[in-house]
Order: C-alpha cells, then sequence, then structure tokens
C-alpha cells in the first residue's frame, strides 16, 4: 500500500465504500463502471493510464472475507471479478505473470472448469489464465506422466475423472476439477461484494437500535 494511502486513512477513516464502480474482466482489464453502465448491467470502460493502473496494482487488496479492492485513499472501492482476483498470462521466461506483472514464482495449486478454464494458486492469488493463452498450457497437461490429448482432456472435462496434471518447471501439479457455477465459493474469495453489502445494509436496518 502507497504511503499516501496510509496516510489518507489516518486522517478520513470513516469514509463510506464504494460498490459496482470497477470491474476486473476476464482478461485481466479493470474497467470504470458509471452510474449508467451499472443501470445497463454493461461491462463499463477499460482503464487505459498507465499511472492510473500502476496505482491501482500497487493498492489491490484482500479483505477479510475474500472480497478484493482498490483502497483508493481512504475509501475501499470494491472490485467485481469476472472471473478470479487476478487473470494470468504465459510468459516465455517466468512461465505466468498476473495481470499487474507480478511473476507467479511458485505455482502450489491448479483447478480446471467443466468449460475448461485453468486455474492457478500461488500464495492468496489466484488466477485465471487467459483464453487467449490457453492453447500455449495444452501441452503440458499430462495423466499418468504421458501427454494429453484432446479427446482425453473433453473426457475428462466431462467425468472429471482421473489425476490430471500441470507440468510447470518440471514439477507435475495436480488439478482439481471445478464447477463453473460457483468459483468464489470453492476458492475463497467474493466476485460480487455489491451483493454482501446489500445483506449488510439489510441486517443493520433491522438490527435492535438500542435503549432509548
Amino acid at each position: 500500500m502507497d504511503e499516501i494511502v496510509r496516510q489518507a486513512l489516518a486522517k478520513w477513516p470513516n469514509v463510506p465504500d464504494c460498490y459496482g464502480w470497477l470491474a476486473l474482466d476476464a482478461r485481466g482489464a479493470f474497467r470504470m463502471r458509471d452510474a449508467a453502465a451499472q443501470a445497463a448491467n454493461a461491462p463499463g470502460d477499460v482503464i487505459r493510464h498507465p499511472a492510473l493502473l500502476s496505482f491501482i496494482y500497487r493498492n489491490y487488496l484482500r479483505n477479510d472475507d475474500g472480497a478484493w479492492f482498490f483502497q483508493n485513499g481512504p475509501q475501499r472501492v470494491f472490485v467485481n471479478l469476472a472471473q478470479t482476483p487476478f487473470i494470468a498470462r504465459t510468459d516465455p521466461i517466468h512461465g505466468f505473470i498476473t495481470h499487474d506483472g507480478a511473476v507467479m514464482t511458485t505455482i502450489e495449486r491448479a483447478w480446471m472448469t467443466g468449460e475448461g478454464r485453468l486455474i492457478l494458486g500461488s500464495g492468496e492469488r489466484i488466477a485465471t489464465v487467459d483464453d487467449r493463452d490457453l492453447a500455449e498450457c495444452l501441452p503440458k497437461l499430462q495423466m499418468a506422466g504421458e501427454p494429453v490429448d484432446d479427446a482425453r482432456l473433453l473426457q475428462w472435462l466431462e467425468t472429471m475423472d482421473g489425476e490430471l496434471q500441470l507440468l510447470h518447471v518440471r514439477n507435475p501439479i495436480p488439478i482439481q476439477g471445478l464447477c463453473d457455477q460457483d468459483l468464489g465459493a470453492a476458492l475463497g474469495f467474493i466476485a460480487r461484494p455489491a451483493t454482501l453489502a446489500r445483506i449488510d445494509q439489510s441486517l443493520s436496518a433491522n438490527s435492535p437500535s438500542g435503549p432509548r
């Protein structure tokens, strides 16, 4: 977190949180969603300004509930996630890098959904591989030490039966099968923080106000 952000938090500790205005799409682009985009359920405009993106990357954090946010000075701007909190791209030197340019030096876990999305875990970082890069990962899939052809992979996606592995830096990483519908619950993050915000507001409105 930037020092200027720490100072702003100390100076204005009770600024209300912001929901719905920022999203991370399936290819790792942050999108600004103004009121019109939210009303139309539109993806919003891609943020392209390098300095702003760098500021967001440095102050992109996770709360204890698993919701990700951008700490914009004293205000938390919660992020709607199209896939996972990070999006990974293949890299010829480092293997995989996330959308903020960080290298995934150690991949500890891997998952694949029924639709064929490959998801990688490194520490608290959960990253879906960009669909444009997925073809580069397929030759690294194996079962019983042998490469997996298209027919065998399709069979595995239907049944998720058998030990599918991803070969990364010569290390075979077991791939767990996942249902597409509930990635957040399975992997420990909140894809739509605004939903929980409405629940919290409802509970607060219905809670006792104490003795008068």
